[in-house]
């Protein structure tokens, strides 16, 4: 988040909003989030406002799905 917001100050080439979904996916989800708030970039997006914890809830309920039954 630190790397694509000085890239948007600068005007520059940013990081596509799939690849942060992505990387959320495979579980960088809580960096994406303390990322967004300790920067305050795509704090206004609603796809990362809402779908980011949305990933963290999911993730969290597989982390205890798996415990649970495995």
């Amino acid at each position: 988040m630190y790397y694509d917001k000085k890239r948007a100050i600068k005007g520059e080439w940013r990081i596509k909003e799939k690849t942060l979904f992505n990387i959320a996916l495979i579980g960088g989800s809580a960096g994406i989030m303390l990322g967004c708030k300790r920067f305050r970039h795509k704090t206004h997006h609603k796809s990362f406002k809402y779908g980011i914890p949305s990933i963290i809830i999911l993730q969290i309920a597989s982390v205890i799905f798996t415990i649970y039954y495995f």
